[in-house]
């Protein structure tokens, strides 16, 4: 039976993937910023005004959906200023660094990695140290936190997983279920209810693309 919607993977880096519903979701996340210009006819989209004429002043605060900010983003017409949320901040980097595993990404943010590699696409004062070393933090978390998920997505076999995955973002919770398939597999196959073990589909989309790469 052929699935009526074949998942389609985010984006790399900075590059969004428009096919991709979690980077259609991610680009909705909401970003600090303030307004360098009036912003004309925007009241309504941003919650700040009942008429469709009302304009935004000049040097209001703001929170801006990530695909509208890097529309109105413009380093040269200064139209708007975006600032980095509080969880790529400096303060929260020091709580990743002492013990990234107690942190509750999915509240932090859903879209932790995908939503701070965008934040490269947004001129700040405080980079481009702060944005470098975000990049750097979220690669520290992720392998902080890898473990543990591969461990606990191998150690639950037919029980219920709600509590273990409830404070991973979108990124580590796919790959929870990618360990839960490979373990399910593998159990299947162990019983002699399956006549062999393929690779996982994110192994052969990585084989696919260093072959595209090379070509």
């Amino acid at each position: 039976m052929s699935e009526a919607y074949f998942p389609v993977g985010p984006g790399l880096g900075m590059e969004e993937n428009f096919l991709s519903l979690d980077d259609i979701l991610m680009s909705q996340e909401k970003l600090p910023g303030r307004a360098e210009s009036a912003l004309p006819r925007l009241a309504v989209l941003l919650g700040q005004g009942a008429g469709s004429a009302e304009s935004i002043p000049e040097g209001s605060k703001l929170e801006i959906p990530l695909w509208l900010a890097k529309g109105l983003h413009d380093s040269k017409r200064r139209i708007i200023s975006v600032e980095l949320p509080k969880i790529y901040k400096e303060a929260w980097r020091t709580v990743f660094s002492a013990d990234a595993n107690v942190v509750d990404l999915h509240k932090m943010g859903p879209y932790y990695y995908g939503f701070g590699s965008q934040l490269l696409n947004f001129e700040n004062p405080e980079n481009p140290e702060i944005a470098q070393t975000d990049s750097v933090c979220s690669l520290q978390t992720f392998i902080a936190r890898f473990r543990r998920i591969m461990d606990s997505s191998q150690n639950a076999y037919n029980e219920d997983t709600s509590a273990l995955v409830a404070r991973l973002d979108e990124l580590e919770r796919a790959l929870f279920q990618v360990g839960q398939k490979g373990l399910n597999d593998f159990q299947c196959w162990e019983k002699g209810q399956a006549s062999q073990i393929t690779a996982s589909s994110l192994v052969q989309n990585y084989g696919k693309r260093k072959l595209t790469e090379v070509d």
